[in-house]
């Protein structure tokens, strides 16, 4: 099934106009919000229009359409170029939203976000971002080609094209992305790279003196170049020989003028992120002989782009037939890899006998448990694929299924190198490509290496699932540059993200049950290196409805709740020991979800015993303190780790049996005196 939808007719001038209409769309929305970046769009509109008009398979009446052509705007700030084609094309973005970019409340934001826009693919902005993604979407087509067509029936067979920019490609984001892209051979993917020498600071050449065409070439990509921006013959020649493919993704530098046609400004940082103003923009209209309307657009572009438009339905037509040829010939595949959407596990049941149903004794590292229960989930969940940054062995993260390589996508185990940025933004393109569910892990030290793409993944609401081990400073003798101290806590602030951190082998299946079943956002699993006892099943729908449960219950009144997450759980528990040594009885709780206790908290809906309260976690206590009342306590670690083994370096830090004891005491007779006068008054 060919990737193109083939051009239409063209003149020379009907080329221009469509061209210039891009341009001034750009242009006037810019100037009509007195904000945004006209630079890109005037320099690139050619290539734009070229690539949307002759050879980008889509149907603007189904933006959602399975088997459509991806186009990613890498570089986001250009995004009016984004939403001049969109409209153009005929997606459900009237003209009336372009004049409201940058507006509160529009369709045309000020960088494109997926979900909120029709037609767009990813959200991008943060630089290089779009690139990473655009791996994962290509990633994802080979992956689902290699599991769905068959003999009689092809129904994945399209092209991820991204427009990237200078700034795109000094991130280092993009030299992870593209490597990882040319050592798995994506061969359906196509990066055409605006080269004009200029960044908000000047000229691109003052900071970066790159051979990028010798840097993607090394990367194992085709290098194509076109030496004018504006050359729509050369730019289709281009265009046609990447589609023709050879086995390896495409890189095509094309040289092209920054504002082009805007006189005094084209070629300079001036054009980058600055409305024109009405003195440039009307003597750009005089230059390009275009009319002194704004948001004009020709008839005759109307009418050409209404024509690309119905020759990508007839291409969705048929491809709407051979689907439903499939779908009947192969329920199980239709129903395992829904094109369409990011495939939903309705049951993970397999996982209730390593929650509910375990019991107490032993011990195990909660990155094992989880290794386990991914496994089980896997065997019932195919469209669930994923690998490490290079730590499959010590994450558990290897499932049942054969590896990904070059040439070879029928596997499930993506071996994402020492990549950890990169991999965060392909499990991004995974998911926003659909018909896929991507995990990918590291260590927990390491989630501040790809924090920006898994901040994306909370803002476009994607399920991935972020496997985190490693998670204290029980790491030990590694030292304080793999100890997390304040990574656990900063995950808790990205809103939209779920943290679970389980306190043994049952609590972290049930976390993988939560993450299976969320599909409104990303799910980070916080896991253990060392060894936990496992306590069992007992009280874990208090856990999904509360965020914690009771592990250490009392008869009688206690005195104390000891109150942790993760591996201080078994630190609570010592405690606990402890304080019943010198006649004090105490609750112990684990909190694997503190967003959700503290929700319940707020909203006065926990059976948490009012009593004081100690709050123990190894790691910053910011967000500790903000929920604990004055008279409880709060035990954490406010400083760097040390090498050494891991039970001494948490003992020398504070984390101790006798240190939470000491905590709880001094926190039972303030809290006493409070709770007594506020019951008498």
């Amino acid at each position: 099934m060919s990737s193109s939808a083939g051009p239409p007719a063209r003149t020379d001038e009907l080329d221009r106009l469509a061209i210039n209409t891009l341009r001034f769309l750009a242009a006037d929305g810019v100037e009509a919000a007195n904000s945004g970046h006209p630079g890109l769009p005037l320099g690139t509109s050619a290539i734009a229009w070229t690539l949307w008009s002759r050879h980008l398979r889509h149907d603007p009446a189904d933006p959602r359409w399975p088997d459509r052509d991806r186009f990613v705007l890498s570089a986001g700030h250009g995004s009016m170029l984004l939403y001049g084609l969109l409209h153009l094309f005929g997606y459900d973005l009237p003209l009336g939203q372009l004049r409201r970019f940058r507006q509160l409340g529009s369709l045309t934001p000020g960088h494109p976000e997926y979900g909120h826009t029709p037609g767009v693919e990813t959200t991008t902005g943060p630089l290089g971002q779009g690139i990473a993604n655009a791996v994962g979407m290509a990633l994802a087509e080979e992956l689902l080609a290699a599991r769905c067509n068959t003999d009689e029936h092809t129904v994945v067979d399209h092209r991820t094209w991204v427009l990237a920019g200078d700034g795109d490609l000094m991130e280092g984001i993009s030299h992870e992305a593209a490597s990882l892209a040319g050592r798995l051979r994506l061969g359906k993917l196509i990066v055409v790279f605006d080269d004009n020498d200029i960044t908000i600071d000047g000229p691109a050449s003052q900071s970066c003196a790159d051979d990028v065409e010798g840097r993607f070439a090394a990367y194992g990509w085709r290098v194509l170049s076109v030496d004018d921006g504006n050359d729509v013959p050369a730019l289709d020649g281009a265009f046609t020989e990447a589609v023709s493919g050879d086995g390896r993704p495409t890189f095509i530098r094309v040289k092209t003028t920054i504002g082009f046609g805007a006189p005094g400004v084209e070629g300079t940082p001036r054009a980058h992120g600055s409305p024109l103003g009405a003195e440039v923009l009307a003597a750009m209209r005089a230059r390009l002989d275009w009319p002194d309307e704004q948001f004009h657009v020709p008839l005759a572009v109307r009418a050409t782009a209404a024509v690309v438009a119905a020759r990508g339905a007839v291409a969705h037509t048929r491809w709407a037939r051979t689907h439903a040829a499939w779908q009947v010939d192969h329920p199980q595949l239709s129903a395992d890899f829904p094109l369409d959407t990011i495939p939903e596990c309705d049951d993970p049941s397999v996982l209730t006998p390593l929650a509910d149903g375990l019991a107490p004794g032993g011990k195990s590292a909660t990155r094992k448990a989880s290794g386990s229960a991914l496994t089980a989930l896997a065997a019932v969940y195919p469209g669930l694929v994923g690998g490490s940054a290079d730590l499959a062995a010590s994450t558990n993260t290897t499932i049942p299924g054969g590896d990904v390589g070059p040439g070879d996508f029928g596997g499930r185990n993506i071996h994402f190198g020492i990549r950890e940025h990169a991999m965060a933004a392909v499990m991004n393109g995974i998911a926003v490509h659909g018909g896929l569910r991507p995990f990918g892990s590291t260590f927990l030290v390491f989630a501040d290496y790809l924090r920006p793409a898994l901040r994306l993944s909370a803002l476009m609401r994607l399920p991935v699932v972020y496997v985190f081990t490693h998670d204290s400073v029980h790491v030990g003798e590694d030292g304080p540059t793999h100890q997390p101290i304040e990574q656990l806590e900063s995950l808790r602030l990205i809103p939209g993200l779920t943290v679970l951190r389980p306190a043994d082998a049952a609590e972290t299946a049930l976390a993988w049950q939560l993450a299976a079943l969320n599909t409104d956002g990303p799910t980070a699993l916080v896991l253990s290196r060392q060894d936990l006892p496992t306590l069992g099943g007992a009280g874990l729908d208090d856990t999904r409805h509360y965020g914690m449960r009771v592990v250490r219950p009392v008869t009688g009144a206690a005195q104390v709740v000891l109150a942790a997450s993760g591996s201080e759980v078994a630190l609570a528990l010592e405690a606990a020991d402890l304080l019943e040594q010198h006649g004090i009885s105490s609750i112990v709780i684990s909190v694997m979800w503190r967003e959700r206790i503290a929700a319940a908290l707020d909203a006065d809906d926990t059976e948490l015993p009012d009593l004081p309260v100690v709050w123990i976690e190894a790691g910053v206590t910011t967000g500790w303190r903000a929920i604990a009342r004055p008279w409880d306590a709060v035990i954490g670690v406010e400083r760097f780790g040390e090498s050494g083994p891991g039970r001494e370096v948490a003992a020398h830090l504070g984390l101790t049996a006798a240190a939470v004891a000491a905590a709880a005491l001094r926190s039972i007779a303030p809290a006493s005196k409070v709770i007594d006068g506020a019951a008498r008054s």
